[in-house]
């Protein structure tokens, strides 16, 4: 089954703002990987995600299921800490980028060739090094970790978003129809992320929890589809265009915005709408890998913030 990191899931009140978001000094490096381990699980088992891999389905997708996740997570289980660990050294950009580029590799070979995570790679590994540089400073919050992410490799990030876009089947996407892809948004500081989802997801947990209760596992399923709609909405999904070209990707932003025109996650019917876009996407073959990714990120921000050293906090339990 998956690794040891799969653990009791904390829970907590709804985010504070995000200055008050104030690790003590007993943060670790590994602390901030398996909390990004634990969110691609997170993101793993929300359903329905139109288009993609859940526990119940593979979506759009006939090379990999929910096992194949496992065994990319299982691959990865260090990563992420150690790209924690290069962001308290200061290291330079070419350091992360060696240290991705052999996580892709163990990714591939245990998922005989499947991308499974190769955007987590890229995203999740830039945020985890940026919250790594926050630690000496005992301060980890959105705004932070996105000025450290700015701080330090901006400028690389920037040089990086300015080559020819990759070979492979999203870089192909973002030059052909004129994208703002993965480099883009990583150079900006991933806007969609720290603009968008963060705080759609903020909203919706304070819109179900407004007097600070810990949110229920249904709850929980309700913020990720309200935020994974959000961006859908307004991201350039490069594996949207991949696959469906741009009318594919924009048929996929209309109907994540009829969605969240329509109550979003927050009404009677939400799960019925998500599943019958779900049952859309695949007869079309769209995947929305990207939105899924900035899924992750906010995942991930959640369990820095609800596990942090000293918060009073709920637990449930998340076993395979």
């Amino acid at each position: 089954m998956l690794l040891d990191a799969i653990e009791t899931r904390a829970w907590a009140s709804p985010p504070r703002p995000p200055e008050l978001m104030d690790p003590s000094p007993s943060w670790r490096c590994a602390d901030i990987g398996r909390a990004a381990v634990l969110a691609l699980y997170d993101e793993l088992i929300l359903a329905p995600k139109p288009g993609l891999v859940s526990l119940l389905d593979s979506g759009s997708h006939d090379d990999m299921d929910a096992s194949t996740f496992y065994r990319s997570l299982f691959a990865l289980r260090h990563y992420f800490s150690d790209m924690a660990a290069l962001g308290q050294q200061r290291a330079p950009f070419c350091q992360l980028q060696t240290c991705g580029m052999a996580a892709e590799a163990r990714m591939q070979a245990a998922t005989a060739g499947i991308n499974t995570h190769r955007g987590a790679i890229f995203m999740l590994g830039l945020l985890c090094a940026a919250a790594g540089a926050c630690l000496p400073f005992r301060t980890l919050t959105p705004a932070t970790i996105r000025d450290q992410l700015q701080t330090l490799w901006g400028a690389a990030l920037q040089a990086r978003s300015q080559q020819t876009s990759s070979a492979l089947p999203g870089g192909q996407a973002v030059r052909r129809y004129g994208l703002q892809g993965a480099n883009q948004e990583a150079a900006q500081g991933f806007p969609t992320l720290f603009e968008t989802a963060w705080p759609a997801w903020q909203a919706a947990v304070n819109l179900l929890s407004p007097h600070s209760a810990p949110i229920t596992d249904q709850q929980l399923q309700t913020v990720g589809l309200h935020t994974f709609f959000s961006v859908m909405a307004v991201l350039d999904d490069s594996n949207l265009a991949h696959r469906g070209g741009l009318e594919g990707l924009h048929y996929a932003r209309r109907c994540a915005a009829q969605y969240l025109h329509a109550g979003s996650a927050f009404t009677p019917d939400a799960v019925q709408r998500a599943q019958t876009l779900h049952h859309a996407f695949m007869q079309r073959r769209l995947s929305p890998g990207g939105a899924a990714d900035t899924l992750s990120a906010c995942y991930w921000l959640d369990r820095l913030q609800a596990t942090a050293p000293g918060r009073a906090r709920q637990r449930r339990p998340i076993g395979v």
